[in-house]
């Protein structure tokens, strides 16, 4: 059945490859908000996509504005909201990172209940909002949560920590219960392709790796998931009406070292870091990366590797997940495409 689908944030680097996928795969009309619409250079790689013209409308709408959302919903049948800040060192933890999230998410939510025609809602949370560090032998599940993280340690996996619980704690209420139906999607660190130049957190490391940014081999071993696959099962998680709760989203788990050596074959023409750094001298030197990063490396560096169980988002999205290699590869591809690497020497 074709629906009327709603992305906030639009633009963003994951929302661009569900707006893409919704309008090329599917025959569901579109609506996404943009912080600015007279900013045509933002929206122009929304615009330009196949069959925008006739089933993409943008709209203007700010996260943190109560009611900003509540006309932008009448007549959709779902919303997928992705827009949530994701960035690592902030001035303000709680202003910047904490309450964006929290309350944007409840103002969609406030806005959702409010238009009286949306039964779907699918959120972009993140594999942080279910721990902020590996546990050796333990494999994650849906049935995890970070309790670990606060205002001063891993500052952005708390915003999601708290943003999440707010979310099943708004539909547990009387009044909301049964209004629709949630569903939450946790990818692991998201590479691939970028619809801008806009490079994001995650992919910043392969930028890293391929620039002399990163002067060794860091002990570092988390999960990946390529951003068309993330896409993928947001828009699943909208169309299977049986979806519901929480999902892991990941492929594989890798150390750093194994994604270098795929980069060292496939592109040997950089100059590339190839030498293990002692965690005790990275830990020190995590104390100037500013707060958020040097946390998020402060908790990962030398804790072994992730584990986790995807088998559910398997079975109830019927998802299969592109090989880590072969997204390693495309995102370098991508980013000398846009020239936010060099090409090889």
């Amino acid at each position: 059945m074709t629906k009327t689908v709603f992305v906030t944030g639009a633009s963003g680097y994951i929302a661009s490859h569900i707006v893409e996928q919704l309008l090329t795969t599917t025959t569901h009309t579109v609506r996404g908000s943009v912080r600015n619409l007279k900013d045509a250079a933002k929206t122009a790689h929304l615009t330009s996509l196949p069959h925008a013209a006739e089933r993409l409308q943008l709209v203007e709408a700010d996260l943190t504005t109560d009611g900003a959302f509540n006309q932008a919903f009448q007549g959709c049948d779902a919303v997928i909201h992705t827009a949530s800040p994701y960035v690592l060192n902030v001035k303000d933890p709680q202003r910047d990172l904490v309450d964006p999230a929290e309350q944007g998410t409840l103002n969609v939510l406030r806005a959702v209940v409010s238009s009286g025609t949306v039964r779907t809602v699918v959120i972009t949370s993140s594999m942080v909002a279910m721990t902020d560090e590996p546990v050796p032998g333990h494999a994650f599940t849906e049935a995890d949560w970070n309790t670990k993280s606060n205002l001063k340690r891993n500052a952005y996996s708390y915003s999601k920590v708290r943003a999440e619980k707010a979310a099943w704690e708004f539909v547990e209420l009387p009044e909301n219960k049964d209004k629709f139906r949630l569903v939450f999607i946790h990818p692991f660190a998201v590479i691939g392709p970028s619809h801008t130049k806009t490079v994001n957190v995650s992919v910043e490391i392969i930028q890293e790796i391929v620039t002399g940014k990163m002067p060794g081999i860091v002990d570092l071993n988390f999960g990946y998931v390529d951003v068309r696959d993330v896409a993928r099962a947001h828009i699943r998680a909208v169309e299977v009406e049986t979806a519901q709760g929480r999902y892991v989203c990941a492929a594989e788990a890798w150390h750093l070292e194994k994604v270098i050596e795929v980069l060292k074959r496939e592109f040997p023409g950089y100059c590339y870091p190839s030498f293990r750094l002692p965690n005790a001298l990275v830990c020190v030197a995590s104390y100037f990366e500013g707060q958020g990063r040097g946390s998020f490396l402060r908790s990962h560096i030398g804790k072994g590797g992730y584990e986790f169980d995807n088998a559910k988002i398997k079975k109830d999205l019927g998802m299969e997940f592109m090989s880590v290699e072969t997204s390693v590869m495309d995102t370098l591809k991508d980013l000398r495409k846009w020239g936010n690497v060099p090409e090889e020497k």
